[in-house]
C-alpha cells in the first residue's frame, strides 16, 4: 500500500510518500511544494489563489506519478490569526481535492494524533518528529530532510500505524506477534 502524506501550508506544503507491506515501511519520496516563493525579479510572492493552484497541480502530479492508495493530511485545528487559519485551510483543501479528483481517498489527522503515533508524545517537537521519522524509515540521521517533509512523512506513518492498531488480529504472546509481523520487529 502506498500512502501520500501531506503537511499543508500556503507558502510551503510538505509531502511524503511511504510504501508499507509485510516487511515494513519504506520511503519512496519526500519534499516540499514551494507555492509562496517570491518572484526572482520582483521579489513579490504570488497571490494566494495562485499558490492554491500550484499546490493543487503539484499534488496532482504526485498522485499521477506514485499512484497512492490513500492520502493522509494534517488538519489545521487552531491558530491565533484567523486569516492565517483560513489560508491554511484553503491549502489543505487544494491538496485534498487533487487527491480526490484522482479517486484517492483522503483521511485527516490532527497534529497531536500524528505526533503521538510517531513519537508516543502528542506534544513532541518538530525535531523529535523528524528524528523518529528518520529512524522508522531507516534514513540517515540528520539527513537533509526539511521539517515540512518530515511532518508529511509523519502524517503517512500515522495513518499506517493507526490502521495497524485498529487491526482485529490477536496474538497469544510476543513470539507469535513477531512471527506474524517480521517487518515491525527490529
Amino acid at each position: 500500500m502506498i500512502i501520500l502524506g501531506i503537511d499543508p501550508g500556503s507558502n510551503i506544503t510538505g509531502f511524503g510518500i511511504v510504501e508499507t507491506n509485510e516487511s515494513g515501511e519504506s520511503l519512496l519520496d519526500s519534499g516540499v511544494i514551494r507555492a509562496g516563493k517570491p518572484d526572482a525579479e520582483t521579489g513579490i510572492a504570488p497571490e494566494h489563489v495562485l499558490r492554491l493552484k500550484k499546490i493543487h497541480e503539484a499534488v496532482t502530479m504526485l498522485v499521477d506519478e506514485f499512484k497512492p492508495d490513500l492520502c493522509a493530511v494534517e488538519m489545521p485545528v487552531y491558530g491565533k490569526n484567523p486569516q492565517s487559519m483560513l489560508k491554511l485551510g484553503r491549502a489543505q483543501a487544494a491538496a485534498m481535492l487533487a487527491a480526490l479528483n484522482r479517486q484517492v481517498p483522503v483521511t485527516e489527522y490532527t497534529p497531536k494524533e500524528i505526533k503521538k503515533a510517531v513519537t508516543g508524545n502528542g506534544n513532541a517537537s518538530k525535531e523529535q518528529v523528524r528524528f523518529m521519522v528518520e529512524t522508522m524509515l531507516s534514513m540517515q540521521q540528520g539527513a537533509s530532510i526539511t521539517l515540512d517533509a518530515s511532518d508529511a512523512l509523519a502524517v503517512a506513518l500515522c495513518h499506517i500505524h493507526r490502521g495497524a492498531r485498529q487491526s482485529t488480529a490477536t496474538y497469544k504472546n510476543w513470539e507469535a506477534f513477531a512471527r506474524a509481523n517480521p517487518g515491525r520487529v527490529k
